[in-house]
């Protein structure tokens, strides 16, 4: 069963290692299609959230590729510089996602909501939880352990809240920059839906490496206590 679990987690990492290539290929080839439109990542979320009559919400450049985010807390959307500057099919695509996640805090989006609640049950699990498991397991000290993987289940239900989340985010963008006409070809929009579906599959991926995870934690636990 432990070879099982251990097979499982391997697969799981392969599979995120995987899922973030795609995610890069897929934002590279269609950072070489310039948008009909002719806007930048930044001009279309702005564009977005006035739309919305969200104009209190400052979009900003960031350092790195891929590090577009959205802070709820700080209401600003952090585009990178090739989203934030680039006016083509990727950074329409990645623009929108992050403006989805503001649009889902004005709309009170119950699962971003819960999402962000299990925040800190998540850092908690993966910084005290994962040390309590192994330290009680190879000590056999199950309380220790059982305290450890009740802390480790925190970080699962965040990764299980974040996929549902990011897909929904995703068809936000896609609804609307097909209702302001920022893609105006079905190829437009084939290409934007790429890029968000590449993105999906990484959020996929981190889902199965948590379920992975609590399986192999699962067998350490009741398999040691069986030795």
């Amino acid at each position: 069963m432990l070879l099982l679990a251990l097979l499982l987690v391997l697969a799981a990492s392969l599979l995120g290692s995987w899922a973030q290539r795609v995610v890069l290929q897929k934002f590279r080839l269609y950072q070489k299609v310039p948008n009909l439109a002719g806007l930048s990542g930044a001009e279309a979320a702005r564009l977005i959230l006035r739309h919305a009559r969200m104009t209190d919400i400052k979009v900003e450049r960031v350092d790195g590729v891929l590090q577009d985010h959205y802070d709820p807390r700080q209401r600003v959307l952090s585009l990178s510089a090739p989203v934030f500057d680039g006016r083509h099919l990727a950074a329409l695509g990645v623009a929108a996602h992050e403006v989805g996640h503001a649009l889902q805090q004005a709309s009170h989006y119950p699962l971003l909501a819960i999402r962000n609640f299990s925040v800190p049950s998540a850092r908690l699990g993966q910084v005290i939880g994962v040390p309590l498991l192994l330290f009680g397991s190879l000590f056999q000290l199950p309380f220790l352990a059982l305290f450890g993987l009740a802390l480790y289940l925190g970080v699962v239900l965040f990764q299980l809240l974040t996929l549902p989340v990011e897909l929904d985010a995703s068809r936000r963008a896609l609804v609307a920059l097909d209702q302001l006409g920022f893609v105006r070809t079905q190829a437009e929009v084939e290409g934007v839906a790429a890029v968000l579906n590449a993105a999906a599959l990484t959020y996929v991926a981190a889902a199965l490496a948590g379920l992975s995870m609590l399986f192999y934690y699962l067998v350490l636990f009741f398999g040691g206590r069986r030795n």
